[in-house]
């Protein structure tokens, strides 16, 4: 997954730019009004509440977004949407394999979006099932190394192992713990269990076979990519693109 790991340190580095940093509040604000409505609004008892609130605190988004968000989603409060997930599956330039997560209340907004984003940027719809066969769906632990007293890779593997985690990678910072989607609670638990903080716990769609790009498909790739996320609908975006550090560093200069 060496690919998927530094594409996972690029996605970070995107998420913090100021420009973007508005869609990505806004995203995050509908990840929790959608976990409250789902569990209930008490993160103390909807694992996934927590963490969306935990991701939305890290991200900086402001405390009392987060408390309306909640109190929509939960009914507390009134104003609050209903969304719908939609995935939809495409090809970037290159043959690079495409998901698309979107989180809406307008079906038509968000496939017509994301139908213009793949025309624009020379990549192709693709009818469901012909992608998605391709990946398997993950459940992915971001657990920041620390200070002074570092983490280790076999501490946190003691520590999730018997919870199903299936790898720990290195990704600089941070590591991440994959596993079985099912398994994603259960980690979670272990980490939560050994007082180990983790930064994020979310699902992720990791690709058999990558596809390796050079500098010219990965400007491609970006492009579409960051076509896709300019909708306020699209949430995530999974490919098996395999952008190593050379390009990645060629294209930071």
């Amino acid at each position: 997954m060496a690919g998927h790991s530094k594409w996972a340190t690029t996605k970070h580095k995107k998420a913090a730019n100021d420009a973007k940093r508005g869609k990505e509040f806004a995203k995050l604000i509908k990840n929790i009004e959608v976990a409250a409505r789902t569990g209930g609004g008490d993160p103390s008892a909807n694992p996934t509440l927590d963490d969306m609130i935990r991701k939305a605190k890290k991200a900086s988004v402001p405390n009392d977004n987060i408390e309306r968000a909640r109190k929509r989603g939960s009914g507390e409060e009134a104003g609050g949407s209903d969304w719908e997930t939609i995935v939809y599956e495409g090809y970037a330039p290159g043959g690079v394999a495409v998901i698309v997560e979107c989180l809406t209340d307008n079906r038509n907004r968000a496939a017509s979006d994301v139908r213009s984003a793949f025309n624009k940027q020379n990549g192709n719809m693709a009818d469901s099932g012909s992608v998605s066969y391709m990946f398997e769906r993950k459940g992915v632990v971001v657990v920041p190394k620390g200070g002074e007293s570092e983490l280790t890779e076999d501490d946190l593997l003691m520590a999730v192992l018997d919870a199903g985690a299936e790898e720990v990678n290195d990704l600089g910072e941070n590591f991440e713990v994959v596993s079985a989607f099912t398994d994603l609670m259960a980690v979670r638990t272990a980490l939560k269990d050994a007082e180990i903080e983790y930064d994020s716990a979310d699902q992720d769609y990791r690709a058999g076979t990558e596809v390796a790009l050079d500098a010219d498909g990965a400007k491609k790739f970006l492009r579409l990519v960051d076509a896709l996320e300019d909708s306020d609908d699209v949430q995530n975006v999974y490919s098996n693109a395999d952008i190593s550090d050379e390009v990645l560093a060629e294209l930071d200069a």
